[in-house]
């Protein structure tokens, strides 16, 4: 009996077309239960903004930046596999005041055989909602999200998924930049800011509502946070040597708002101290200024106190879109608790970090699936099922086993095991819960738990399940480090016990160092005592076997 598994039949992407930059978002879905995990991201700064402050036109070395950052988009879809069907390309402000935006639009479907969804500024604003979804538990709250673009600032009241007030102003943290920061009329850009906000009606429009949160998304506003986080440029630590974001949760006040406001004001202009801001804040660091007055201005003029900060905005709210098309059984609601999962994971893992975790957590998904199957029938002498909720224990302890690495290489799965069991992170997991996915965190590498430790007053099946999941999370995590262009895994079923295949990507180099062969001999040796079957595991691009 063998089980193949495909790696790319749940694949959906999305491609933000923006005034700053465009995206690419590529996720791996869960159509059993409607949530995804991010397995690429890319960024490449067309910056049409600037063409559209300048003549309110795209230019023609914009179409040169932009057709190239699409078409390598193209190459990585194709590269990846991506469904065409499961993609969606989109374009907001820039494109949408350009007065050739029909001919861009049309020459990027002749040329590259694109279809462009050009956003009305209500439709960015309501899909960046839907994103927002995706990230933080709040389906049921009556929630004010504010999205600051590079040409535009969205505003949305919602509830349940559903829009009760959206608007679109124009003002972006670009085209403010082009317009006063670069010719230091910070003062008039505030004017400016307050005028557009006062004659749109939006004060009036939200005060009408009383809602329960305020949160925001964004590059920009994610910068801010991080910015105030780390005390611009600072690292926060506590007594016990952990990082104290941990104790936070994506958040920042008026207060520390207009303190950073106010550094930044005072370091425009002086080059030793802008280069250190050009260092910290990356590629933002040219708009920082602007984005941030903006939102100070948006927090004044809204009476707003705190902002929670999404993780996910415009493009993650685009594949849910997406998905709700795609799968009759997908539900914006879908487990809320798996994303303080992700808020977790997001919140340690810088992106390299948070790409292989995501890419375990899919292998590890994809083992459990072949796994349950053929345990069924082949070990059921053992009188164990495997179900959904173990499979979920199973990913969210692959998306956090790399955590610790934020403190050092050296005994991180300790570390990542400290961080999930003392910060009350994962909302609306119970204590045995956290403590699972913890312990399987903290045993993906060194040595394999035994029957009897760590019981923490698990029963023999739990302990038995724990087993048979840290061999599965053993085998993902040696699988994602050592072949990480792994395309698909065949797990069959023969007299002579368990076999899996690994196939890699054509024209790929896979590893070959001894020492992986002996990691791997080792975790067969697990799979042996814990199901007493033998696993014979054929490696990419060999005719030898392991067993």
């Amino acid at each position: 009996m063998a089980v193949t598994p495909s790696f790319n039949n749940n694949l959906f992407a999305s491609v933000d077309m923006g005034t700053n930059s465009f995206k690419l978002l590529i996720v791996r879905t869960d159509s059993s239960t409607g949530r995804f995990i991010a397995l690429d991201r890319l960024k490449e700064p067309v910056v049409l903004g600037r063409d559209i402050v300048s003549s309110s036109k795209i230019s023609a070395a914009s179409y040169v930046h932009s057709f190239d950052a699409l078409t390598k988009f193209q190459e990585i879809l194709c590269s990846n596999r991506v469904p065409p069907a499961h993609t969606s390309f989109v374009a907001t402000s820039a494109i949408r005041e350009a007065l050739n935006r029909s001919e861009f639009t049309t020459k990027v479907h002749q040329t590259l055989g694109l279809e462009v969804n050009v956003l009305s500024g209500e439709e960015e604003a309501r899909l960046s909602y839907i994103g927002v979804l995706q990230f933080h538990p709040v389906f049921d709250k009556k929630v004010l999200t504010i999205d600051i673009g590079g040409g535009s600032t969205e505003f949305v009241i919602g509830k349940q998924g559903k829009v009760i007030v959206g608007i679109s102003l124009k003002l972006g943290h670009v085209t403010l930049t082009e317009e006063f920061v670069k010719t230091g009329e910070l003062q008039s850009m505030r004017e400016h800011i307050r005028s557009v906000i006062r004659k749109s009606g939006l004060i009036d429009k939200v005060a009408e509502q009383r809602f329960d949160i305020v949160i925001g998304s964004s590059g920009t506003v994610r910068s801010i946070e991080k910015a105030i986080f780390y005390g611009y440029g600072g690292s926060l630590m506590d007594d016990a040597g952990l990082f104290e974001g941990h104790k936070r949760d994506w958040r920042f006040v008026k207060e520390e708002l207009g303190d950073l406001v106010s550094r930044l004001y005072l370091e425009e202009g002086r080059i030793e101290l802008l280069d250190k801001r050009d260092k910290f804040f990356k590629r933002r660091s040219e708009f920082i200024v602007a984005g941030a007055v903006l939102l100070e201005e948006i927090f004044v003029a809204l009476g707003i106190f705190e902002m929670v900060v999404s993780g996910y905005s415009l493009g993650e709210g685009v594949i849910a879109e997406k998905m709700y098309g795609v799968l009759n059984e997908f539900d914006l609601n879908a487990n809320a608790r798996w994303h303080s999962v992700v808020r977790l994971a997001k919140r340690f893992n810088n992106k390299k970090r948070m790409k292989s975790a995501a890419l375990c957590s899919s292998i590890a998904k994809e083992l459990f699936e072949s796994l349950r199957k053929l345990m069924v029938v082949y070990c059921e002498d053992m009188h164990i099922i495997l179900d959904d909720k173990d499979r979920e224990y199973l990913e969210a302890a692959c998306l956090l086993h790399n955590i610790g690495l934020f403190l050092g290489e050296k005994g991180y799965h300790k570390q990542s095991y400290k961080i999930i069991m003392n910060g009350e992170h994962l909302h609306g997991y119970n204590s045995d819960e956290v403590k699972i996915i913890a312990l399987l965190a903290r045993h993906h590498r060194k040595k394999f738990p035994k029957l009897d430790n760590h019981s923490h007053g698990f029963n023999q099946e739990v302990k038995q399940k724990f087993r048979i999941l840290c061999i599965i999370i053993r085998l993902s995590t040696m699988i994602e480090h050592n072949f990480p262009n792994v395309k698909e895994i065949d797990f069959s079923h023969s007299d002579e016990g368990f076999k899996m295949v690994l196939n890699e990507r054509m024209g790929q180099i896979s590893s070959s160092q001894n020492n992986v062969k002996e990691e791997i001999k080792k975790e067969i040796e697990h799979f042996r005592v814990v199901l007493d079957q033998k696993l014979s595991v054929i490696l990419p691009s060999r005719t030898s076997e392991l067993s």
